[in-house]
């Protein structure tokens, strides 16, 4: 059984990302924003509650602290001080899932905190050392340090496969500044294809293998709604 999950909550403010509204029927796992790439506390409270409306389990969405870059770019940070970033931001979230009677289902690094610490052990060391604080599994990218690192711990991991971004051949995953439109009926396929082959395909055509235990659709990505429904629709069997 696999799931669908999509980063959601990166509003601020006035200003929008995303629709979330649209996506939220079409996924099972939520990754909310905690504020410090996006997102601020009426927007959490907004999307938690939007989640518990349509069932939608939710996990945190912790980042370096870089809201210009929307995370997008990587900080150096000592291993304690990440901790105790990542600590803040989900005690953050927790207390609008507590508030909801919501218990929190995973913690998801953000953008450039989430590609580091799939190459850096230490960086995952440290994540991993405030995700034990809530006692939540890790998700992250199979056949990478986020497997290696997360994968130890006694809470679990979760793998993930992103429909709406390229991999290279060697199986890294190629983190975008801005999301590019991907067609829905090939997402799909390929979604299909990594929960069922347990294959990908880079982007040079060569086939990667690739283990799914969920699909990441990005609510920023230009039609994610579109996408989403597609994906959904294609795993329908064999989602959890």
């Amino acid at each position: 059984m696999v799931a669908i999950n999509a980063d959601m909550g990166e509003a601020y403010s006035i200003y929008r990302c995303g629709d979330d509204e649209g996506i939220m029927p079409y996924i099972t796992i939520a990754n909310v924003a905690c504020g410090f790439h996006a997102s601020d506390p009426n927007v959490m409270r907004r999307t938690v509650a939007l989640a518990k409306e349509h069932s939608v389990k939710v996990g945190a969405h912790p980042s370096f602290p870089d809201r210009d870059g929307f995370g997008r770019r990587e900080m150096a940070m000592d291993p304690d001080e990440l901790t105790a970033t990542v600590i803040y931001q989900v005690g953050a979230l927790t207390g609008f899932l507590r508030a909801e009677g919501m218990p929190l289902h995973h913690i998801k690094p953000h953008g450039a905190l989430y590609g580091l610490a799939s190459r850096d052990e230490a960086v995952a060391a440290a994540i991993g050392a405030a995700a034990d604080v809530f006692d939540v599994p890790l998700m992250g990218m199979a056949n990478t340090v986020h497997e290696e690192v997360w994968g130890q711990r006694s809470q679990g991991f979760i793998a993930e496969y992103y429909t709406d971004l390229d991999y290279r051949p060697d199986g890294s995953l190629i983190i975008t500044r801005e999301h590019i439109a991907y067609d829905p009926v090939v997402a799909a396929e390929r979604s299909v294809r990594a929960v069922t082959e347990g294959l990908a395909t880079a982007n040079d055509g060569s086939d990667i293998p690739m283990r799914a235990d969920c699909i990441c659709v990005h609510s920023d990505t230009p039609g994610a709604v579109d996408l989403a429904k597609s994906v959904h629709d294609a795993l329908k069997p064999h989602l959890d």
